[in-house]
């Protein structure tokens, strides 16, 4: 099958609501070009020189997602086009897209990521530590950037049950943040779970983002 029919084959699959975030990282222009002429324009990359490259190399209208791990002295390199940057993992990190969206005049879309999963090896905040963030007045000055969501990853596992739990964890959290602080701010929409091998459970319990890449463009090169 080729890689416009298997996003075709993915999207039929997904509810309506659920974006689908082309995970294209390690692939080259031509992979992604085959997915853009069938209609995909919604592309992650995580690395910020790739995606810089990529960047200026491919057409416009793509939406172009940050999905790594994002060091503070690089944000300066993706603010000006990035769509949605996913893996916001500290409040340092808020504050240096904060600062270099103001350079600019413009707003960037982020997800605050929490730590779900049983590995420690997962970057991500705990949900007190992203109360904290929104409760406290430093964040309040933070006028060049829009929280969007959340964003989670689940344990690497074949134990189903597990990743249920831990998708609903994040789930419910979702659900407690937009109460307590979104209320009446639709920006506050994204759940971004589920990847290759979960999003059918992350759907399951909620998720209306998924981030997949080798069910796309094949294993990782």
């Amino acid at each position: 099958m080729s890689i416009t029919d298997n996003i075709n084959k993915i999207k039929a699959g997904l509810p309506d609501e659920v974006l689908l975030v082309a995970v294209s990282k390690t692939k080259p222009n031509e992979d992604i070009m085959q997915a853009y002429n069938g209609g995909h324009k919604i592309f992650g990359e995580n690395k910020v020189q790739d995606l810089v490259k990529k960047y200026e190399s491919l057409p416009k209208d793509i939406e172009w997602h940050f999905i790594g791990h994002l060091q503070s002295n690089k944000v300066k390199y993706i603010v000006p086009f990035v769509s949605l940057i996913h893996a916001v993992d500290s409040f340092k990190l808020l504050k240096t897209i904060d600062k270099e969206a103001n350079k600019i005049d413009i707003r960037v879309s982020c997800l605050l990521q929490m730590h779900i999963a049983e590995e420690e090896t997962k970057f991500g905040m705990s949900f007190e530590e992203i109360t904290d963030i929104l409760n406290s007045v430093d964040f309040k000055q933070l006028k060049h950037i829009k929280i969007a969501g959340l964003m989670g990853m689940a344990t690497n596992t074949k134990d189903t049950a597990r990743v249920h739990k831990e998708f609903a964890y994040l789930k419910s959290c979702f659900n407690s943040l937009k109460n307590d602080f979104y209320n009446n701010n639709n920006s506050f929409k994204y759940m971004s779970m589920g990847m290759s091998s979960d999003y059918k459970i992350a759907v399951d319990e909620g998720s209306n983002m998924v981030r997949i890449g080798s069910l796309i463009f094949g294993a990782r090169t």
